[in-house]
């Protein structure tokens, strides 16, 4: 563990995620989709830090291209992508049960940022 998680909150902009790569800072990243709609988690030591705008509010994508694009520029060359997941349909009846963030991440789909 680097001394950098220790500084690292639930939120986290493009600058504050550079500056921790430069030093050390080595997360399992995790893409969201959301019914067309990604966002991006940084998996570490201390927990999940969301990627942010400077004002803290987390960032959304419409597609995975920019997110390769602005993750790859960074030096980053590999994450998760997962789906929110829906774990049944209320409109047939069909029980369900949702995945763990666990889960997700091990049964996720391996997407390539360089």
């Amino acid at each position: 563990m680097t001394s950098i998680d220790y500084q690292l909150g639930d939120r986290l902009s493009y600058r504050q995620l550079a500056h921790a790569l430069q030093n050390g800072f080595s997360p399992i990243v995790e893409v969201e989709s959301m019914d067309g709609i990604y966002t991006v988690r940084f998996h570490h030591a201390n927990g999940v830090s969301e990627l942010s705008d400077n004002d803290g509010r987390v960032l959304s994508f419409l597609g995975t291209g920019e997110i390769r694009d602005k993750l790859g520029q960074l030096g980053l060359h590999h994450g998760v992508l997962t789906f929110a997941d829906q774990c049944g349909d209320e409109m047939i009846g069909v029980p369900g049960r949702a995945m763990s963030p666990d889960e997700m991440l091990t049964y996720g789909t391996r997407i390539a940022f360089k």
